[in-house]
């Protein structure tokens, strides 16, 4: 049951906002759709802030699929522009549902329209690709991250490509990476523990 919302008001499209992100915190995907469908029920167009915090919602609860749907029904019933916080939110479901290569195929889709990656982006694609245990793909990203000048978190960039390539029994690069986060002045515990846990 949805709560009362002024109808058709500002502050009725912003209690509906608001309703929306309280259920994508909780990880309660299943209410922040139904209040999804009523701000699009109750105004002609959606903002795209309502549409992320849902799929942001439906990755918490699980549900990449329709986090992907929800993507693609954004693009169609938003007059805003795409921008990088939804590719970040779809490629977040995609991780948290195990999903590398949907991941993937979101960047793939955010580079098509000329968005530049940004160390959301990368994080959450190296983490679904060491959960994935492609070590070379992540690999391949943290390249391309240096190679953009995008500056990294650090202790998580590296925990996420040490995760992979010892999935991928590529001990060698992890011991290269370890090495790597003794340069830049980490704690090699931090990634240590992150790699194995």
């Amino acid at each position: 049951m949805l709560p009362d919302v002024q109808r058709g008001s500002r502050h009725g499209s912003y209690s509906l906002d608001a309703a929306i992100h309280e259920c994508g915190a909780t990880k309660n995907w299943s209410a922040a759709l139904d209040f999804l469908r009523e701000a699009s029920r109750l105004r002609s167009k959606t903002t795209q802030g309502s549409y992320v915090a849902t799929v942001k919602a439906c990755g918490k609860g699980g549900q990449w699929q329709r986090a992907l749907a929800l993507l693609s029904e954004m693009r169609e019933a938003t007059t805003e522009p795409n921008v990088i916080f939804s590719y970040s939110a779809g490629m977040s479901a995609c991780e948290k549902g195990g999903q590398w290569q949907q991941a993937m195929s979101l960047l793939s889709e955010m580079r098509q329209a000329r968005l530049e990656p940004d160390v959301v982006i990368y994080s959450v694609g190296i983490s679904a690709c060491g959960k994935g245990g492609q070590w070379q793909q992540a690999l391949s990203l943290l390249s391309e991250m240096r190679a953009s000048r995008v500056e990294p978190d650090v202790t998580f960039i590296y925990s996420a490509v040490t995760s992979a390539c010892e999935k991928g029994e590529q001990w060698q690069w992890a011991l290269t990476l370890l090495s790597e986060t003794w340069e830049a002045k980490l704690e090699p515990n931090v990634i240590s523990a992150t790699a194995s846990g």
